[in-house]
């Protein structure tokens, strides 16, 4: 799974069903979530977001700005309500 992450280039995003899904575990979104804490900097953690294209809260830690930050450095754009548009900057693995 990590290296489905690994393979979301920069300027895009997935979302973590779309990880689950291609890592052939379907409705396992939370176990996505779940490992990509568990990662350090190797692995672009930041380009996973939610289903409506927000970057999901993690709480105090202060990785929901920053992840804004390396999301936005990369050329991702969000609306004005905190969303990215995934018609436009979601990734899609072909196969």
């Amino acid at each position: 799974m990590l290296a489905l992450v690994c393979e979301v280039p920069a300027g895009r995003v997935a979302t973590y069903g779309d990880i689950a899904r291609l890592a052939g575990f379907p409705r396992h979104s939370r176990q996505v979530g779940v490992a990509l804490r568990q990662v350090g900097s190797e692995v672009p953690w930041h380009r996973i977001v939610n289903h409506e294209g927000r970057i999901s809260r993690r709480g105090l830690d202060g990785n929901d700005e920053l992840q804004r930050y390396l999301l936005e450095a990369e050329g991702v754009m969000f609306d004005a309500e905190g969303r990215i548009p995934l018609n436009r900057f979601r990734w899609m693995k072909t196969l």
